[in-house]
């Protein structure tokens, strides 16, 4: 299993529209395309104006056949460009569990899947 965690600086003063555009029409789209939401946060300090969200897959197979889906939905493509309006930078990575953290992730990975 892996996680994908994703993070987003936006703009100054754009977290609360980030969260609202998101919530409104973002999630509907990922979340069942994703599956496996583990975690969505904002900073609370550091690097503020940040976001924080993490994607649990089975490997990087079916993490790049979610993500192609994703990327295929007419929905998906029209939220992006609004999206894209409150983000200033993006980094990406690709997280391995620990070895004896395995079976925790997957149960919470099932437990996401649920709701």
């Amino acid at each position: 299993m892996i996680v994908e965690e994703r993070i987003y600086t936006l703009k100054f003063g754009k977290v609360g529209e980030y969260f609202k555009l998101y919530e409104e029409e973002g999630l509907a789209v990922q979340r069942p395309i994703l599956g496996n939401l583990l975690g969505y946060y904002s900073t609370e300090t550091g690097t503020l104006n940040t976001v924080v969200h993490m994607w649990g897959y089975e490997d990087i197979t079916d993490r790049a056949r979610r993500r192609a889906q994703l990327q295929a939905d007419p929905r998906w493509k029209a939220y992006v460009p609004k999206l894209a309006a409150t983000v200033e930078r993006q980094e990406n990575r690709i997280l391995v569990p620990a070895p004896f953290f395995e079976a925790t992730l997957r149960a919470m990975s099932a437990a996401a899947a649920v709701k």
